[in-house]
């Protein structure tokens, strides 16, 4: 973890503690922009984290591919089958979805921990805090990247190729997810930095939330319960990137849900940010 601080000469770091200066917007989003501009330091331990995890492994980080797609071609079958769907339909659909969701709900469950995981480093080096929320960030998109192998087979199996455009509007949905991720995973870090109790509780509601959303059910066979999806903000976040992929176009209501998210999801972490930033070091 030493090399990934020191692969560039890394400018003079503000550590912004003054007593003065806490709890002031500015401050906030300084560190937020700060962290953005030491992207060489959570890139590398993204790409760090992940190598670790799969060292001495023939495969590496393809593991990841190979486990979603061992789970996908079970799911895919035996729900296929209960649901009675059509498997060139609803093997797309499911890869995609679980493709999506993987990056959804790890990047959450693993967002709780951002800070409680890194108090080493919080405590002995001088970076933004934001660099570690960025570093989760950046770790779960290599392996969203990796499953998206899974996806790509299965929809080139199956006959189907959403096109260029379609790609394109999926990869802004992505963005999309990255501006709520980002504070999303901040909300979360605080939160658990400061009660320990939220991981765990977080964990199992993202398992609830599994069943709740159309990731291995399709939305037409809730058409009797359109609550499920209409007010599960999960959903339409889920749809802004999956739908592309399927050759469809997400509709108005999903980009207006997912964008009204990022706004009231922004003003409620900075104003926590700013009052709670300064207490993080000494709550891990």
């Amino acid at each position: 973890m030493t090399d990934a601080l020191s692969v560039s000469p890394t400018p003079a770091i503000t550590r912004i503690s003054d007593a003065s200066q806490a709890g002031t917007l500015s401050v906030a989003l300084t560190d937020l922009r700060e962290g953005v501009r030491r992207w060489y330091v959570w890139h590398r331990m993204g790409w760090q984290d992940t190598k670790l995890r799969y060292r001495r492994s023939m495969l590496g980080p393809f593991w990841l591919s190979i486990s979603m797609g061992i789970m996908m071609i079970a799911l895919g079958v035996l729900y296929s089958s209960l649901f009675k769907i059509n498997i060139h339909d609803y093997m797309p659909f499911l890869a995609a979805g679980l493709v999506v969701w993987g990056l959804i709900s790890t990047t959450l469950i693993e967002g709780c921990s951002v800070f409680i995981d890194a108090e080493g480093l919080i405590r002995n080096v001088s970076l933004p805090l934001s660099t570690y929320v960025y570093r989760i960030l950046w770790r779960n998109l290599i392996v969203f990247a990796h499953n998206l192998v899974v996806y790509f087979g299965t929809a080139l199996w199956f006959g189907l190729w959403p096109g260029a455009g379609m790609l394109l509007l999926s990869f802004l949905g992505l963005v999309l997810f990255i501006v709520n991720a980002v504070w999303a995973v901040l909300l979360m870090g605080i939160l658990s930095a400061r009660f320990r109790d939220i991981p765990p509780v977080i964990s199992s509601l993202i398992q609830v939330l599994f069943f709740f959303t159309p990731v291995i059910w399709k939305p037409e066979l809730a058409a009797d319960r359109v609550a499920l999806i209409h007010f599960n903000p999960f959903a339409h976040m889920v749809e802004i990137m999956r739908a592309p992929l399927l050759g469809h176009l997400p509709s108005v209501e999903n980009w207006l849900t997912v964008i009204g998210v990022a706004v009231i999801g922004w003003a409620v972490t900075l104003r926590l940010y700013m009052r709670l930033r300064h207490r993080i070091s000494y709550w891990v």
